[in-house]
């Protein structure tokens, strides 16, 4: 049953011109970026041929590239996420679901993994952008697999985090805001970790950055796996009270 929410929520969303437009402005941005990290990497061509181990393509492109997926991520997502619930409750169909022979982890994890498989896809796309570097050069596969890994840990992470907004309110464009605030407070957070001591360690895009460099940290690992179960469990917990109550 899972699989057959998520299959229907993957639908909803190529069903609706958001994902569209979506898709279409973030490969626009990521292309002109992209191109024009190639094109400072060429200029500075001769420059890194004096250095004794000069950074490769990999780490002057495409990490640069999945960096800003994800920053993009933490935009777009909650836009992406708060339909999942909030439309259900306005269009007064929550109830049916709730009382449909389904349990709430299966709900949740249905309408997460259709979510998280939409921005996966947006993640493939930037990642065939950067294996098209192998056209001129040599990649460093285990770097890109790290940048990889961690954008995939980071989209599950917001994805939790916009579908337990979602489930907070009948109006999508409030979860929509709410889920805006809290991304951009990570980010904040992020920008500001330098001076907050051990609080850095609460940032979503710290431990991204540290996977980013080339080695996939059980910590971080661990980090993002917690902050995608704590979330999805919260989102469990507002529907079992709505059910309840209802």
């Amino acid at each position: 049953m899972i699989a057959t929410i998520a299959t229907k929520e993957l639908r909803a969303l190529f069903g609706s011109p958001l994902a569209w437009i979506t898709l279409g402005v973030l490969q626009g941005v990521l292309a002109w970026l992209f191109i024009n990290q190639v094109d400072a990497f060429a200029g500075l061509q001769a420059q890194l041929a004096l250095l004794a181990n000069p950074p490769g393509v990999t780490e002057m492109v495409a990490a640069p590239l999945f960096g800003a997926v994800a920053t993009l991520l933490l935009l777009v997502t909650p836009v992406l996420a708060m339909r999942l619930i909030a439309e259900e409750r306005r269009n007064h169909t929550l109830p049916l679901l709730l009382s449909a022979p389904l349990s709430l982890s299966d709900i949740v994890l249905g309408k997460f993994l259709g979510l998280w498989g939409f921005l996966c896809l947006i993640i493939m796309l930037a990642l065939l952008m950067s294996l098209s570097l192998y056209a001129g050069g040599q990649l460093d596969i285990g770097l890109l697999l790290a940048n990889l890994s961690g954008l995939v840990l980071l989209a599950a992470c917001l994805a939790a985090l916009g579908l337990y907004f979602s489930c907070l309110t009948a109006h999508p464009a409030v979860a929509a805001i709410g889920g805006i605030g809290a991304s951009l407070g990570l980010w904040l957070l992020d920008i500001a970790s330098k001076d907050l001591g051990a609080w850095h360690a609460l940032s979503l895009l710290w431990h991204f950055e540290r996977i980013s460099r080339g080695f996939l940290n059980s910590a971080d690992a661990a980090y993002f796996l917690l902050f995608t179960a704590a979330f999805l469990m919260l989102a469990v917990r507002r529907l079992d009270r709505e059910r309840v109550c209802g």
